[in-house]
């Protein structure tokens, strides 16, 4: 009895959330003139007022000037927002498990059902599911794993691509288009997706900053983070980092809230959950249902699928649907709960949780030889006489009273959908724009939390540095102070080949960067937060002072240890060819890890690709030896470039030479004898070639050298921008690999 009583108390009618503390709590006026369920712009404002009596401005503009509390023509019962969805239907294709006995067994060679082949068959994941969701209320989706919950969600949210799934949603009775849906509202993924070294309300400021139009200033957009945060119950958390494996951080509760929030901040219409209280505690997810009651209250429709809610849960929702199988067995008030399976013939026993007895009575029923058909035909009876009785009674004909362009409006005047709408336009989506910034500022925001991110895990770019650096040393004091003998031709061959492959082998690192941010870019993109452009370029102009650095740091350890040529000029040239190394390599790696899901698989590709790339080089076999039908590999290897560059950079000296006299017998058997032999052996030479050559006669040049070795057909210059416009090129091809392969869409 005790417990029931605990439930009514915790009812949606008469509980109340402490969002703001005592110094910030809604006058009884401001109540009297709003409604028991305030939108977030009617708190917003609370937080200014209280704000500007705190500090004493009283110049402080509020944050929605369109709406005033002492304003009694502004309606205080929620918005007209309906959303139907009918007969959504939606199935897939999944491969047969083929074996011998199937395959020779007669009575296994049944006729396939429409749509069936020989080596795949068709699996119905929601089949007619119909229902509808109105703003002030959250409406449930439950059932057992498989049922179906996460792939109603992903229907109504527009994550299931066109033309897979069947049926109708409509929002006040009119067609939802993507473009417009997209913009009015938000999804809140199962995982928490979040950027580990960020604080809370780092995050939602973020956040603010992507989907709140650039005409809010900057202390406004604060003032709504701090409502938000209040909102959510977070005050306490507000400058604790996130957090991950290796630090500790916040709570799951409090990141999952975490995650709501940042899908929330421009107020959305409608808001789809997947399991938001999946892997939380009784009290950390009814907290977080209860924040999400609040959200509907404030004149939005909450959709989300939930495993077993528990006895507090539950009285805070509004409508449940009852999934089994891709069916639906009950759709309705969890009031009428014990009505229906009374009716059914399983009437529900005063002690158990309504729920729990459903889907247990749900579970049985699927192992029974007839399924759970019986419930089915049962719901859709059940559901057509509820419909009768509602055909009858006037406040049907008032459902759809206002037109979707007319209730967005409403709600736009409400201060809701801040990320710029307007009340100008002449349909829906005309009035809510694309993306609330600029891709300017998109850009800006977006450099900011990845050097912030990154600034708060330095040890990631100080092992990069170290190996770099290491790297660096051996090489140098491996190839230290080459002569300009014959040997120390081919030793600095060896060396810039090694040197120029080294640069790409260690941008590897930059692979995992994208592979764990993928997930966190799908669930902003897909809602438009912002461009996948302005990702793109964010991203490249990030990686670039790390790329110089390094670039400095390898040029300056190597090039006067080793004895390269060129003084100032030359170490100019060789820096910025080792920088647009570094830059080609990261943009490659980068492009491999927006077409590669796994950080394994893609290690994998980059080592082989990269080794090919030396292989064709130039430097193991000549560009005139190498096989007419595998010199296109010669000409798109990332590593020819920069290697004819330095080759090109340290061998252009005329006045060098690294031949002289009998220097011509070395790396040959005649390299053994005597010298007093060897000048015989070049006097004998010189009568017989008819000119003189002596001890100091220059025999091989550096250009002799790149002639040797086939580099003839670009300049040094010309071998910079080509690798320069590989990285380009590489940029170009992640921005089309994001474009394509972040749909975030069920096919």
């Amino acid at each position: 009895m005790s417990s029931r009583i605990a439930a009514e108390n915790f009812s949606p009618a008469r509980d109340t959330f402490p969002i703001f503390s005592s110094q910030m709590e809604l006058s009884d006026s401001s109540i009297a003139n709003t409604s028991a369920s305030p939108t977030l712009a009617h708190f917003l404002k609370q937080v200014g007022d209280v704000r500007k009596e705190a500090t004493g401005d009283g110049n402080e503009t509020p944050v929605h000037q369109v709406l005033d509390l002492s304003d009694t023509s502004i309606e205080s019962r929620p918005l007209p927002f309906v959303l139907s969805f009918s007969n959504l239907t939606y199935s897939v294709k999944v491969r047969r498990k083929m074996s011998l006995p199937s395959l020779i067994s007669p009575r296994r060679m049944s006729e396939p059902e429409v749509g069936d082949g020989f080596f795949s068959s068709t699996k119905t994941l929601l089949n007619d599911i119909s229902g509808e969701a109105r703003d002030g209320e959250i409406l449930a989706v439950l059932g057992a794993s498989g049922s179906g919950k996460s792939t109603l969600i992903d229907a109504l949210a527009n994550r299931i691509a066109k033309g897979s799934l069947k049926g109708t949603l409509t929002l006040n009775g009119e067609t939802l288009e993507s473009r417009l849906l997209k913009v009015i509202s938000a999804y809140v993924m199962q995982d928490d997706l979040l950027f580990p070294m960020l604080t809370v309300e780092e995050t939602l400021l973020f956040a603010a900053e992507f989907r709140l139009p650039r005409t809010l200033s900057k202390s406004k957009k604060k003032l709504r983070v701090q409502a938000l945060i209040d909102q959510l119950g977070l005050r306490n958390a507000a400058k604790t980092i996130i957090g991950d494996e290796g630090h500790r951080g916040v709570s799951g509760g409090e990141r999952r809230r975490v995650s709501i929030g940042i899908d929330i901040i421009h107020d959305p219409i409608l808001l789809f959950l997947d399991e938001p209280t999946s892997g939380l505690d009784s009290t950390s997810a009814y907290m977080v249902v209860k924040v999400l009651q609040r959200i509907a209250q404030s004149g939005s429709i909450v959709i989300m699928s939930v495993h077993q809610p528990s006895y507090r849960i539950l009285g805070l929702l509004d409508r449940l649907l009852f999934l089994s199988r891709g069916q639906t067995v009950y759709s309705g008030s969890p009031m009428n709960l014990p009505q229906y399976f009374s009716d059914f013939g399983h009437p529900i026993p005063d002690t158990e949780n309504r729920t729990e007895f459903a889907l247990d009575l749900i579970r049985e029923l699927e192992g029974s030889p007839g399924g759970t058909k019986s419930l089915v035909e049962f719901n859709k009876s059940w559901q057509n006489m509820k419909k009768h009785n509602v055909a009858s009674n006037s406040e049907a004909s008032d459902r759809h009273g206002l037109s979707m362009k007319e209730a967005i409006s409403a709600s736009i005047s409400r201060g809701k959908l801040v990320s710029g709408a307007t009340n100008n336009g002449a349909s829906p989506s005309s009035m809510v724009p694309r993306f609330a910034n600029s891709l300017w500022i998109e850009m800006v925001v977006l450099a900011k939390r990845s050097m912030m991110n990154s600034r708060r895990m330095p040890e990631l770019f100080g092992i990069r540095l170290g190996a770099v650096m290491v790297t660096g040393f051996i090489l140098a004091t491996m190839f230290w102070q080459l002569d300009e003998s014959p040997k120390g031709v081919q030793e600095r061959l060896g060396f810039f080949a090694f040197a120029m492959s080294t640069t790409y082998y260690t941008c590897a690192d930059a692979l995992p960067v994208f592979l764990q941010e993928r997930y966190i870019f799908m669930r902003e993109t897909a809602y438009n937060a912002y461009r996948r452009s302005s990702y793109v370029l964010s991203h490249s102009f990030v990686s670039i002072p790390s790329l110089i650095f390094l670039a400095l740091a390898f040029s300056a350890t190597t090039f006067w240890a080793v004895g390269l040529d060129g003084g100032l000029s030359g170490f100019l040239f060789y820096f910025l060819i080792i920088f647009a190394s570094f830059w080609a390599g990261n943009s490659f790696v980068t492009f491999l890890s927006g077409i590669v899901p796994h950080v394994m698989l893609g290690y994998t590709i980059v080592v082989a690709i990269l080794a090919y790339f030396l292989l064709f080089s130039g430097f193991f076999i000549n560009r005139d030896r190498i096989p007419s039908y595998w010199i296109w590999f010669h000409y798109i290897s990332l590593v020819k470039y920069p290697y004819e560059g330095v080759l090109q950079n340290e061998f252009s000296n005329p006045t060098k030479c690294f031949v002289k006299g009998v220097q011509i017998f070395d790396n040959t058997p005649l390299g053994s004898v005597p010298n007093a032999m060897k000048l015989k052996l070049l006097s004998s030479m010189s009568n017989t070639l008819g000119m003189e050559l002596t001890s100091s006669t220059c025999l091989t040049t550096g250009a002799d050298i790149l002639q040797q070795q086939g580099i003839t057909d670009l300049s040094k210059w010309n071998c910079l921008w080509v690798t320069v416009a590989w990285g380009f090129l590489f940029r170009i091809l992640f921005y089309f690999a994001l474009l394509l392969g972040s749909k975030n869409k069920r096919r």
